[in-house]
């Protein structure tokens, strides 16, 4: 079986139920996405510092209940990073996080493991964090994989614009995929909004080495960017709980592709298809509250023939 590491955060997610209580929910880009890999059949390391305290004990359990393997995490005797999520009307999450001092984000050459996976995933904030950051980005960049990258950007933790492009471009430059949503490269790169300003910079990022950008736009379906051409799938209709880990949930998928294909394999049909499974596997996990994302019997293996 092929083997993914994803290097990452697990954090807590503070998210507010019906009658406005914030409840502790396991979340956090890295997790969210080793959650939806493993749930897919695929043998998933998670890479992370996890503590000893109460919010780390929740975040093993639930790891190791999906699926993941925890032998490379680092038990740590600091604190878990927390997010307190703010939900709009519409579901969409905003996020204020506590993250001083965490064993989330504590990434030291000393414990990061050594190896080969078939696929390597790393992104949010793991990669804008120091001094954690660069430890990570030192390691990833000698790893022998095929990477995937999703920056999921988060202003609320850095809003200096220039230097966010600044620490991505590091990451950019090792990866072979990389996953947007539209939100993010409409903030990171000042552009209008516009599909064709999305396409445009999306080739900037295939410049740069990248093999295949996919953008996730909401409910308006997901875009696939690679120097062939552009695949876009429609979004799925339903009933919207929370758009927490939907993102990951699609990274996830590209991942599943990926591990069933080879990144060289994931091109006209087998592309077309991909997308179209992250859309409806993202739409499971918004039907949610919380980082939920869908199991293979619920999504159905894969099968592309």
């Amino acid at each position: 079986m092929k083997k993914v590491w994803v290097a990452g955060e697990v954090l807590v997610d503070l998210i507010p139920d019906s009658t406005g209580i914030r409840r502790p929910i396991v979340g956090g880009g890295g997790a969210n996405t080793a959650k939806a890999s493993a749930l897919l059949g695929l043998e998933t390391y998670f890479i992370d510092g996890i503590s000893n305290d109460d919010f780390g004990a929740m975040s093993r359990r639930e790891l190791l209940d999906c699926g993941i393997r925890l032998d490379f995490a680092n038990s740590s005797s600091k604190p878990t990073a927390t997010a307190e999520v703010t939900l709009d009307a519409s579901g969409a999450a905003s996020y204020r996080f506590n993250l001083t001092e965490t064993a989330t984000f504590d990434f030291h050459k000393d414990w990061l493991p050594s190896g080969e996976p078939d696929v390597l995933h790393f992104g949010t904030l793991a990669t804008i964090l120091a001094p954690g950051c660069e430890e990570l980005l030192s390691w990833a960049s000698a790893i022998a994989a095929t990477k995937v990258f999703d920056p999921n950007i988060r202003p609320s933790v850095l809003a200096d614009r220039d230097e966010y492009q600044t620490k991505i471009a590091k990451w950019l430059a090792i990866s072979d995929v990389v996953k947007f949503s539209a939100d993010d490269m409409n903030w990171l790169y000042s552009l209008s909004g516009s599909e064709s300003a999305l396409v445009a910079k999306a080739h900037d990022v295939l410049d740069k080495g990248a093999s295949l950008v996919v953008i996730t736009l909401g409910e308006d379906g997901i875009l696939a960017i690679t120097k062939e051409g552009i695949t876009k799938a429609g979004a799925e209709v339903i009933k919207v709980a929370d758009t927490v880990g939907a993102g990951d949930t699609v990274g996830a998928v590209i991942i599943e592709a990926i591990a069933h294909f080879g990144l060289t394999g994931l091109v006209n049909q087998h592309l077309n298809k991909t997308l179209s499974r992250a859309a409806k596997a993202a739409a499971i996990t918004c039907s949610r509250i919380g980082a939920k994302p869908p199991s293979i019997a619920e999504l159905g293996a894969i099968n592309f023939s």
